[in-house]
């Protein structure tokens, strides 16, 4: 191997192509063509005197070394980005915090601490984006955000990429929102609820894909397939929906319905909504994404 100083630039290549596989798929991802990516990544090959890449068909992949390498980029990269924070614990937190985050972790997570953090740190900004957790996400490995607040379920687990650091922040329970009367009992079973309404319309979000993901394993453990009819994000739309007649839908346990739409708890198996403060790996020690990520 060389001895010669390896350019960070080209580690950036490399941990992509191990991400996304496609030599045009990570120049579409970085704005560049695809013959730079093969460049940056050919000379990185050569910096280092080993071969990262070879033939696979009529498309390359990762030899050994060069996946070894780019689990070392993931890190590499991470402590760069950091270093160019100018990170210091001790510091005052200035400047603009990025957030993208879902609604009710916006007002959740971020609203009540807002005041306090802008009294005491004058310096501080927070920018707010809302967005689900897909979209949050993907800002977040575009460098457009430094924090996304998303959420999974425990039925429609996120895998998460293992460029980013993710911490738990709360958890919900969820119920299903129907139209009365009730035509069960309540503590009966998840499945024998949905079983009630295997002939209903259902509602699920039309830009996350989970809650629809959660409805199905359900109603497959009851035996039908529901007939998913509206698509909606926000949930207070979600409840007049439901009063209307035109649904039923899964809505947080405790969250404020009006008359005419009744709360079904589910259990066995619960529904559990889990909340995440998710940043870029290495940068949570700067002071205002410390602060954003508590």
């Amino acid at each position: 191997m060389n001895n010669d100083a390896v350019d960070t630039r080209r580690l950036l290549y490399l941990r992509e192509l191990a991400r996304y596989g496609s030599m045009r798929v990570v120049a579409e991802h970085l704005s560049v063509t695809t013959s730079t990516v093969s460049q940056q990544i050919s000379s990185l090959a050569q910096e280092l005197g080993v071969a990262l890449t070879e033939p696979d068909g009529r498309r390359i992949r990762l030899t050994p070394a060069g996946r070894r390498l780019a689990e070392h980029a993931v890190t590499i990269l991470a402590a760069v980005d950091a270093a160019r924070l100018d990170l210091d614990p001790a510091a005052e937190p200035a400047g603009a915090l990025r957030v993208a985050g879902f609604a009710t972790a916006v007002r959740r997570s971020l609203l009540p601490i807002y005041a306090g953090l802008t009294q005491r740190y004058p310096r501080l900004r927070l920018l707010i984006h809302e967005h689900e957790p897909a979209e949050a996400l993907a800002l977040l490995n575009n460098n457009t955000v430094d924090l996304a607040l998303v959420y999974d379920y425990n039925l429609a687990p996120v895998a998460f990429d293992e460029a980013v650091d993710v911490i738990p922040i709360w958890s919900a329970q969820w119920s299903l929102g129907v139209p009365g009367p009730v035509p069960h009992e309540p503590g009966v079973d998840s499945t024998v609820i949905f079983a009630g309404y295997r002939d209903a319309d259902w509602i699920v979000n039309s830009r996350n894909t989970a809650d629809e993901t959660v409805v199905r394993t359900i109603a497959s453990m009851a035996g039908f397939e529901p007939r998913i009819t509206h698509h909606v994000d926000s949930l207070d739309l979600v409840t007049d929906l439901i009063r209307a007649g035109l649904g039923v839908g899964m809505l947080p346990t405790g969250f404020p319905t009006r008359t005419g739409v009744l709360m079904l708890p589910l259990s066995n198996p619960a529904v559990t909504l889990r909340a995440y403060a998710v940043n870029r790996r290495g940068q949570d020690a700067w002071a205002p994404l410390a602060l954003g990520g508590r």
